[in-house]
């Protein structure tokens, strides 16, 4: 028998907010199979979202596997912050980086900028975005989702956009409707699957808190579950779709998360230009727009904290 330590930690937690739960096995020098890290995923099931793997990397500081109860997930931006946030704010080395690289087992590398001593928070660089045809009829997404007619706005437009994970994105017409909805788990499962759909993103311009920027959801059935409290991988494509669409100048903005189930919880996004990149980005100089250079240049950044609940060792 081996022995791992582990941590439970919900990521994206504001005030009194409950976050988004994952679980961290770090391995150090070891490796499991695949095989053995579905079985510990599936013996999570109910408990966290996804199962982060983090194990030692020959090209970044770390290397990160995730697993839903399900299968194997390209990209886990919740997972991410909570293990990066909880291993660099532990190790004293990390924690001196102001960038600190880590190996994805699908996605290559990405950049996580501590923020601790400042915001109380990380930042990761989203994988670069990779739009699809939207081939989905309006009322084919309305009835997967359980949406009256009209629900949908037709003012803006439904877009696939990959940023970690294959993301429709629709807009909604109002908070009321957008908080209230909650789709057939099993239904919403195979409409995405069909369309070759990860994840599901809602929104609404109208939020519950005035300093937020928008109100998003994410349903995310095809990984064992209906609904992600709060997502990094999801929440990136729909800064992607605000850069396009001329909604967000690129400025740091807070997206609430979450069904009027729970207190919302908090995903913090920023637009990088791209110019400093040894450095912390803290936003885009104030007031300037993102340009069509920074475009070329620029990544999207999702963060926020992690509230450890259980520390420990794992068993296997």
């Amino acid at each position: 028998m081996k022995r791992y330590k582990y941590i439970k930690s919900n990521a994206f937690t504001a005030r009194a907010s409950l976050g988004n739960p994952a679980a961290c096995v770090f391995m150090g020098q070891e490796t499991l199979s695949p095989e053995q890290m579905q079985a510990v995923a599936r013996e999570h099931k109910g408990f966290v979202m996804e199962v982060v793997f983090c194990s030692q990397s020959d090209v970044a500081d770390c290397k990160l596997t995730y697993y839903s109860s399900e299968c194997e997930v390209d990209f886990c931006g919740h997972g991410t912050i909570a293990t990066m946030y909880s291993l660099i704010k532990d190790d004293v080395v990390l924690r001196s980086k102001p960038i600190v690289k880590v190996e994805t087992n699908r996605k290559g590398i990405v950049e996580v900028f501590n923020a601790i001593d400042t915001e109380d928070a990380v930042y990761i660089t989203a994988p670069d975005p990779i739009e699809h045809p939207m081939y989905m009829t309006v009322d084919a997404i309305g009835k997967a989702l359980g949406l009256n007619h009209g629900a949908i706005r037709q003012d803006l437009p439904i877009r696939i956009i990959d940023a970690g994970l294959r993301t429709l994105i629709v807009p909604i017409a109002d908070l009321e409707t957008e908080i209230s909805v909650f789709p057939n788990e099993q239904e919403l499962k195979i409409f995405c699957k069909g369309n070759d759909i990860d994840i599901i993103l809602i929104f609404s311009k109208q939020t519950a808190d005035a300093d937020a920027f928008a109100h998003t959801r994410v349903f995310a059935p095809k990984f064992g579950y209906l609904e992600d409290p709060a997502t990094g991988s999801g929440n990136s494509a729909f800064a992607n779709y605000l850069l396009s669409e001329n909604l967000w100048d690129g400025n740091p903005i807070t997206i609430e998360q979450g069904g009027n189930d729970r207190i919302f919880n908090s995903v913090k996004l920023k637009y990088f230009n791209g110019r400093n990149s040894e450095s912390h980005p803290s936003s885009l100089e104030d007031g300037r727009v993102v340009t069509d250079e920074d475009k070329v240049n620029g990544q999207v950044l999702f963060g926020g904290k992690a509230t450890v609940r259980i520390e420990g060792d794992y068993l296997l």
